[in-house]
Parts: C-alpha cells; sequence; structure tokens
C-alpha cells in the first residue's frame, strides 16, 4: 500500500479518519496482523473491539476484512472498554484489535493491538514489523476465507473483575462517575450495577463527538464539572474515565482532584497484603512516595520508564503483581498484567468502603511530597537543553543522576526528570519536593535553563 501516513505510535496506531485512517488503509492493516501473527505462530483466531466513534463500526469491520482475507478467524465482541479487550484477548489466549483514539479529540481514530493473553505489541515488539507489511503490501495467495463470529463478553468482564477485588461488606457510598461520553458509559453501569453504591452518572451518553468535555481526565479543565457534582451531591468519591475507559482518575469528598501516585500507593499497600514480599513496579515520574509505602509495606519497589511496553514487559520478567503510572494507568499481574482504569477503581472503592474515614483522610498518608505535574516547553535542541540543565546541577553536592528515560537528576528530599517528546520538539518536566516552596524554586531553576 502506497502513501501510507506516519501514524505507527511507539505504542498503537492513531490519526485523522478519512484521512490518515481509512478502511483501506484498516483492511491493509489487517491482512499485514495476520501474516505478523502467523510469523509469531500465535492462534489464528482475532478478537476486535471498538469504541462508540462513528468512525469505529466500519474501520472494524474493515479491519476484520482484511485478517479473514488471510484464512484468520475473527471473533467481534462489539462495543468495548479497552481493558475489556485485554479480558477478551486474556480469557480466550487469542490476540486481539481495539479500535479507539482513547483520549483524542473526534477527528480521531486508532488500533490497539495484542499479542495473545494481552501481551503488549509496541513499536519494537510488532508495530514496526506491521507498519512493513502494510507498507510493502503483502503477496496474493489463494486460501479460504476466515470465518467472523460475534459475541457479548460484557457480563463476563464484569463478573471477573468483582472476582479480583472484595466488595461484599463495603459500607453504602455515593459515588459520581463522569464518562466523558467515552466507553466508561457502556462498562460502569454494569460494573455498578452489582455493588453496594449510589451511582451518579454524568456523561453517560455514548458520543464520539466529546460535547461535553474531551474524554481526557488528566487535564484539570475536564474534570470541573466532576469536582463540581461531587461537592453538589455530597458524594464520597468522583471518578473519571478516558475515552476508551483504560484510565481512572479519582477525585475525593472534597472535590479535590488525587494525584494518581496517591491512588498507586493505596493499591500498592492493598496488593501487598494480600502477597507479601512481592514487587510493585512505578514510573520514574511517580513521586518518591510511592517507593516508600512499597518499602514499608514489605514490598520490593521497581522502577520503570514512562509507557506501557516498559511496565508490561518489566512486570512478565520480575513477576511484579501490580505496576502503577502517574498517567492514570495500572497494571495488574491477575489481569494478565494489561492495565485497567475500572479494576483501578474497585480497588479505591473498597479501600474506602471498607473503611470509616473520608478518602481525603485514607490518602493522606501517601501525600509526603509536592509535585509539579507535567510542565511542557517547546526547544528547539532538546539535547543541549538536557545538557545544560545536567551541567548546572552536577556541580553541586550530594546530587545523583540516571538516564532511564531522558535525564533524572535527585537530591536528598527532591527530584526532576527532563524527557523528549517522541513526537514534539518538547520537553517534559516533572519536578517534586518535599515543600511547595521547595517545588517552585526547583521548577523555576529548571525552566530558566531550559529557556536560556
Amino acid at each position: 500500500m502506497e502513501n501510507i501516513p506516519n501514524i505507527f505510535k511507539a505504542y498503537d496506531i492513531r490519526g485523522l479518519v478519512d484521512v490518515e485512517i481509512t478502511p483501506e488503509f484498516c483492511f491493509a492493516t489487517g491482512v499485514a496482523f495476520a501474516r505478523f501473527l502467523k510469523q509469531e505462530r500465535e492462534p489464528a483466531t482475532v478478537v476486535i473491539a471498538q469504541d462508540m466513534r462513528a468512525s469505529s463500526p466500519s474501520l472494524a469491520q474493515a479491519f476484520s476484512a482484511g485478517v479473514t482475507s488471510t484464512g484468520f478467524d475473527v471473533i467481534r465482541i462489539g462495543l468495548a472498554s479497552t481493558d475489556m479487550l485485554y479480558f477478551a484477548s486474556g480469557k480466550l489466549g487469542l490476540p486481539g484489535a481495539m479500535f479507539t483514539a482513547s483520549h483524542n479529540p473526534a477527528a480521531y481514530n486508532g488500533i490497539k493491538l495484542a499479542l495473545s493473553s494481552a501481551r503488549p505489541i509496541g513499536r519494537e515488539s510488532g508495530l514496526l514489523t506491521i507498519e512493513n507489511f502494510v507498507r510493502m503490501g503483502s503477496p496474493l495467495e489463494f486460501r479460504s476465507v476466515g470465518v467472523e463470529t460475534t459475541t457479548d463478553m460484557l457480563e463476563e468482564y464484569v463478573d471477573y473483575l468483582l472476582s479480583l477485588v472484595d466488595l461484599k461488606e463495603i459500607r453504602r457510598l455515593k459515588i459520581v462517575v463522569d464518562a466523558g461520553n467515552g466507553m466508561a458509559g457502556h462498562t460502569a453501569p454494569a460494573i455498578f450495577s452489582r455493588i453496594n453504591v449510589e451511582l451518579i452518572p454524568l456523561y453517560f451518553e455514548l458520543d464520539g463527538d466529546f460535547p461535553n468535555h474531551e474524554a481526557n481526565p488528566i487535564e484539570p479543565k475536564n474534570i470541573r464539572d466532576l469536582q463540581q457534582a461531587v461537592k453538589k451531591q455530597k458524594a464520597d468519591l468522583g471518578l473519571a474515565f478516558d475515552g476508551d475507559a483504560d484510565r481512572c482518575f479519582l477525585v475525593d469528598e472534597n472535590g479535590k482532584a488525587v494525584n494518581p501516585s496517591d491512588l498507586t500507593s493505596l493499591i500498592a499497600k492493598r496488593e501487598l497484603a494480600k502477597h507479601p514480599g512481592s514487587t510493585i513496579i512505578y514510573n520514574l515520574i511517580s513521586s518518591r512516595s510511592v517507593l516508600e509505602i512499597i518499602q514499608e509495606s514489605g514490598g520490593t519497589g521497581l522502577r520503570s520508564r514512562v509507557g506501557h511496553s516498559y511496565i508490561k514487559a518489566m512486570m512478565a520478567e520480575s513477576g511484579a503483581i501490580f505496576g502503577g503510572e502517574h498517567s492514570g494507568h495500572f497494571y495488574f499481574k491477575d489481569f494478565w498484567r494489561a492495565d485497567s482504569g475500572a479494576l483501578a477503581a474497585l480497588h479505591a472503592i473498597a479501600a474506602l468502603g471498607q473503611s470509616q474515614v473520608s478518602m481525603s483522610k485514607l490518602l493522606a498518608p501517601f501525600q509526603r511530597y509536592v509535585s509539579s505535574g507535567e510542565i511542557n516547553s517547546q526547544v528547539s535542541n532538546a539535547d543541549a537543553a538536557m545538557a545544560l540543565v545536567e551541567t548546572a546541577f552536577m556541580a553541586r553536592k550530594g546530587v545523583e543522576r540516571d538516564y532511564l528515560d531522558g535525564l533524572s537528576i535527585s537530591g536528598d528530599s527532591w527530584w526532576f526528570n527532563l524527557r523528549p517528546s517522541n513526537t514534539e520538539p518538547l520537553l517534559r518536566l516533572n519536578v517534586e519536593a518535599k515543600t511547595a516552596t521547595a517545588m517552585s524554586k526547583l521548577r523555576d531553576e529548571v525552566l530558566a535553563l531550559i529557556g536560556s
């Protein structure tokens, strides 16, 4: 296929509908995916799911036609969150494809691909090969066409989630859920109808045009409605999901956004109580408190690069039981090492429902540092800017550095990380210190160096 746009990203395929992602492209990608699976000696059946975007059904159908044209079979599970696709891939032991552009605006769509048992496919682990197959075209072979069938796995998905978290004895909770017109509007009613909560739905209507706000809760403006609703309803907790519902963010009873590192710490502590001495993974822009909580709970912490393919690979190598990312992704060994926003939410609900305190008080022991959040700076030369920062800070006593992902520099009670963007001329800065004053001072010093 000629003139393929550069829409094969580090972890998935994502681009503009009808411009970069077309039915013709999806057919060719389906053929290429089946060819890759054959090369990898994977099962000859692919599970396909889709989100609520208007373009998803036709794109998924074209992809399915491409897969079945090679003789592979297809199981369509219809509307699903990304973690529901991972569930289907894990339970059935089959490779899968999810049609979604996650939190991207309505003009976009994309494909997330997985090997059997929800094993990730990133650029180094298959996407580059699939891209090359699409660009080169696949040889014409005469073979029988595979069979496409459909099945609904929503109830099985809910059954499995509820088997992993004990919610039988929780106190009655009032919870506001903002689905952002994304796939949580499909999955949340099925989940929350089975547990002891009063559910207050916000934007549950499936609408890929996102008429209320972007389905990207990491942006503060996109959780304002949730924060107001939590306070107005005097709710115990607010939950916000992104478009494909694989990420979850919390709002406490005061309407305050919860740092994802606090949720990582909470789940890590719960998992270590069930599996003493186990390994937990956290990425390098998580709060320093996460490692402290892991160690205080008798576990071993492993620090990872940012990105799901790195965390999932490290989980497989280390046998870790849980992994958390500051971006709101949470990974569970008993969920095929895949990320699930719903499962993270259920852990938070269980912890709150089994306690007699508010969410803010429950999380208070994990809030030991002040973070800047991620700050993006446009630079003409990222390497030169990082080198300038490194030289300035390494002249100080008691300072350490590493290059696990970009440049990380740390002192006794502070750290910062600078990472260049893979796609834009940007440097991403995250800073953490013991106090707000120390964090602000450190943040401003680094930003001044970057801009000099």
